[in-house]
């Protein structure tokens, strides 16, 4: 697979969980340089709802057929409310990458998991997320996926890594997700 330099790209992330319902922000982006489109939705803290709310998403977006490459900023959104990237992609048709600037910890996870209903659905959609691939750069960063390979993946995720050692739609969806919510956008994607 030869990955194009404008690869279109939609890249999700969450705002700040300051009410029940926390906001999603998508960002439809060509590689890493060109911003084209913003998708958003609500889903529930600590819910269940994220893969089906992503879905619906995506699938109902005016940008879904050129959509190549889903990335997401880690499994869960809106505290654990866990993506099952298999599903994601299977009813997307669409591949997934899942960034992670830290290899997660499972301890710490599985201990929050351990306060919330649903404890071993969570889990198993957390660890069906499958093998977690170390991109060797000035800072490593961790990925996992679904509906592609290692190769591919790093290569996408070297290309859009345009003004750090974060996908450059990633720290827009970040930036534009935590601004809504908060009136300016602050931290790190």
């Amino acid at each position: 697979m030869h990955i194009k330099s404008e690869i279109r790209i939609l890249a999700i992330d969450d705002s700040p969980l300051i009410n029940e319902k926390v906001i999603i922000i998508g960002t439809f982006f060509r590689g890493g340089e060109q911003l084209d489109g913003i998708l958003r939705a609500e889903i529930t803290r600590d819910g269940m709802d994220a893969t089906d709310i992503l879905i619906r998403m995506i699938k109902y977006s005016k940008y879904y057929t050129q959509i190549r490459v889903i990335m997401l900023d880690g499994v869960t959104y809106a505290g654990f409310n866990p993506v099952d990237i298999t599903i994601l992609s299977r009813e997307t048709g669409i591949p997934v990458i899942i960034f992670m600037r830290s290899y997660p910890d499972f301890k710490k996870m599985r201990l929050a998991l351990s306060h919330l209903p649903d404890e071993e659905e969570r889990w198993e959609i957390i660890k069906r997320a499958g093998t977690i691939y170390k991109i060797e750069q000035k800072n490593p960063v961790f990925i996992q996926l679904c509906g592609l390979d290692e190769e591919n993946a790093s290569e996408i995720i070297r290309l859009t890594s345009t003004h750090s050692n974060i996908p450059e739609p990633l720290r827009v969806a970040h930036l534009i997700a935590t601004g809504v919510v908060l009136g300016e956008s602050k931290g790190k994607a």
